[in-house]
């Protein structure tokens, strides 16, 4: 869709992410995959939706964007974050009807802990994108005792492969575990990073996103925000 006049009005990713759709990010993905209209044609990055303009996601009318909502979930080992219907082990068959909610980060299906989960696009980037440098913390268990000298060059930032990982904290918990917190969040970064120094990650939980925290919230146990937390969390993400 070109019209130039659509030179006001809402640009199409925010749009995707206020409707509860995904995060700008996987917006944009359905944009590039032509799976996004605007009045029956197809839309690119430049559009700009209009109050009349009917928006379409593979064929399906959007609806207007939903109050937002926020909840916490305790991931179970098993569990795919990629949302596939197709996949009888995916989140998707977990959340909370009436809601779209997607997870603001993942989790690898062999890892467990703490998800947000939302339909809050514009905090979902701003918590995913490396420049904010948001904290996450993790209770890594690995196959045997880690050496300070590894522990000391993994929390200095090397580069297994990907360009150099950010420096990080971490602290040995007892003689398999340690405790790790990250502000970047590259595929399967703490499995890599262990393997590189010659260990095996048998149990990786994640244990807090910014401001948030597992507290008594039982393995496979979802539940909302309270607005406490919900305020915390948006103060802390607030890019000022």
């Amino acid at each position: 869709m070109s019209d130039s006049t659509l030179t006001k009005g809402t640009r199409l990713c925010k749009y995707l992410a206020e409707a509860g759709v995904a995060s700008r990010r996987g917006a944009s993905r359905l944009i590039e995959a032509g799976r996004v209209c605007i009045d029956g044609q197809q839309a690119s990055h430049s559009d700009r939706v209009l109050g009349a303009s009917l928006v379409t996601l593979d064929g399906e009318p959007l609806c207007p964007a939903q109050a937002k909502a926020y909840f916490l979930y305790h991931k179970p080992v098993g569990i795919d974050c990629r949302l596939r219907a197709e996949d009888p082990h995916s989140l998707i068959h977990l959340l909370p009807t009436g809601l779209r909610l997607f997870p603001a980060g993942r989790l690898d299906k062999d890892s467990r802990g703490l998800l947000l989960l939302t339909n809050d696009g514009e905090l979902t980037q701003r918590l995913m994108h490396p420049d904010f440098h948001h904290q996450k913390s993790y209770l890594v268990t690995l196959n045997k005792a880690p050496g300070s000298d590894d522990i000391a060059a993994i929390a200095a930032g090397f580069d297994y492969g990907e360009g150099p990982t950010r420096p990080c904290r971490i602290e040995p918990q007892d003689a398999l575990s340690v405790r790790m917190w990250l502000t970047q969040g590259k595929k399967r970064q703490i499995r890599r990073l262990w393997k590189a120094r010659g260990y095996l990650v048998v149990d990786l939980l994640r244990e807090s996103i910014q401001t948030l925290t597992l507290g008594e919230l039982g393995e496979g146990q979802m539940r909302a925000l309270n607005e406490t937390e919900r305020l915390a969390l948006l103060t802390a993400l607030d890019p000022k």
